[in-house]
């Protein structure tokens, strides 16, 4: 259900899609520059980033990464993060919000890409300064400095290489980015259903190998499985539960049984699985070609196995929907969209800055609100999925239009 008329619509993005002024520019200069700054002269800032770098000071110095029960990553994580432990903390201090910001921006750009939309337009500048200025997560990410941000960027840029028809690269980004932080390693279910062999080889072997180079570079790289993945699937401590918004870790907190909080995470889980599927059998109908879909097919796909994940991942944090948000904003510019719903906003609002929620008044329940915002994006995707033009699979015959899906982004 959208909650406006065709028509509106089109006049609207008619507007937005023209080229944005310079006071625009500006303005959303301003803003992620404001953020960036800001983050720098923070005490806190960078606290998530400094696990990381914690782990490479430990591998120069030849101890084990994984006696810090909070480095989490792959192996490969380590090796990457070698370059950041060399740096000066002050030029580090300055330089992480702003490479953090650069890499939200790199997601921005190509999920604008994938749809067409011009990068010089109002709808990219002005929805991207809007994204910097009252989307929480997008503050906290930046903040922080989680290497999310890394599969944030990744996510766009592989599937606008995968819809050009460019595989074996979109699996070369996923790569990078699970060597950074595992985090797209479900988005391995569309290599699957595209049957991107090679792609899809690319994508599990770049981790793979550098994890092997970097356990191979630390002492007693065992503890990874014997104490670092533990740790992880118990969900980690008291300390993570206070912001974990999977529906496993906040439903227990309002009085579910666990097991019964596992279940219901669990078919969430596997009814958005079910409504990616759908979505990918509902190919020809909107623009594929050669068997590998449109744009609008392949991020709608994409995000909602990223959902899946998330809604039984633990922990599952505010800033995780910023590697889906700026695909599902962009798909805003084609018909029935699920940013076109209103159901999407309302399950997006607790995370939009100046909307009051239970946060304000208690911030160990900010997880409350997170969650709400997860399972909202989740269901109104899931709507959409089901709902798209789908393939007879008796006789092949499509089933209902999308009149403005393309099979290429525009130059």
């Amino acid at each position: 259900m959208n909650w406006v008329r065709p028509g509106a619509w089109d006049r609207v993005l008619g507007r937005l899609l023209t080229p944005a002024p310079r006071s625009w520019w500006a303005a959303a200069l301003v803003v992620v520059l404001t953020v960036a700054v800001s983050t720098s002269l923070r005490d806190n800032g960078g606290s998530d980033n400094a696990f990381v770098v914690k782990a490479a000071d430990a591998l120069l110095a030849g101890v084990s990464p994984y006696e810090d029960k909070r480095f989490l990553y792959l192996p490969s994580a380590v090796l990457l993060a070698v370059p950041e432990a060399l740096l000066p903390p002050l030029l580090l201090r300055w330089t992480l919000p702003l490479v953090m910001s650069a890499l939200l921006a790199a997601g921005w750009w190509a999920a604008l890409r994938l749809f067409g939309v011009p990068v010089r337009s109002r709808f990219a500048v002005g929805g991207w300064g809007a994204l910097a200025l009252a989307y929480s997560p997008y503050l906290n990410l930046v903040l922080i400095g989680n290497w999310t941000s890394v599969s944030a960027a990744a996510l766009p840029v592989a599937l606008l290489l995968a819809h050009r028809g460019r595989w074996t690269r979109a699996g070369l980004v996923v790569g990078v980015a699970i060597a950074a932080k595992p985090m797209l390693v479900p988005v391995g279910l569309v290599f699957l259903l595209a049957r991107r062999w090679r792609g899809l080889a690319v994508a599990a072997g770049v981790p793979v190998a550098l994890s092997l180079a970097g356990a191979l570079a630390m002492p007693s790289p065992t503890l990874f499985f014997t104490k670092t993945l533990p740790f992880l699937l118990q969900g980690q401590d008291a300390y993570a539960l206070v912001w974990d918004a999977s529906p496993v870790a906040v439903l227990p907190r309002l009085g579910v049984p666990q097991p019964v909080a596992v279940a219901l995470a669990g078919a969430g889980a596997v009814g958005a699985l079910w409504a990616a599927w759908r979505r990918w059998r509902g190919a020809d109908a909107d623009g594929g070609h050669g068997g590998d879909g449109g744009a609008q097919r392949l991020a709608e796909t994409a995000c909602m196995v990223m959902l899946a994940a998330f809604l039984v991942s633990r922990p599952s944090f505010d800033h995780y929907l910023l590697v889906v948000l700026p695909l599902l904003l962009a798909s805003a510019v084609r018909e029935r969209s699920a940013a076109r719903s209103p159901w999407f906003w309302v399950g997006l609002a607790p995370q939009i800055a100046g909307v009051p929620g239970p946060s304000a008044l208690d911030n160990h329940r900010r997880a409350f609100e997170d969650c709400w915002a997860l399972c909202g994006v989740a269901v109104a995707l899931a709507r959409r999925c089901l709902a798209a033009p789908g393939v007879n699979l008796e006789d092949g015959r499509t089933t209902g239009t999308v009149r403005d899906e393309e099979t290429a982004p525009a130059a």
